[in-house]
């Protein structure tokens, strides 16, 4: 279910009443803030277990494991 058809089902008339989707959606309590440790806003942290595992992944279909760099 996308965000718009959540909001639609609780109140189908949104529209009239907020100026954006997402404002509606936080009146109605769809999405809501959450606190989360700082170090998690930066990219280069959040991409990292990304990455990792996009590296992972690419050693093992190509057989690389006994290739690994040694740091």
């Amino acid at each position: 279910m996308t965000l718009r058809e959540h909001v639609e089902a609780i109140f189908p008339e949104w529209h009239r009443w907020y100026p954006s989707l997402f404002d509606a959606a936080v009146d109605l309590g769809v999405i809501r803030a959450r606190v989360c440790d700082p170090s998690t806003l930066l990219l280069s942290n959040r991409h990292a277990g990304v990455r990792a595992a996009a590296e992972l992944e690419h050693r093992k279909r190509w057989s690389a494991e006994d290739n690994e760099p040694e740091d």
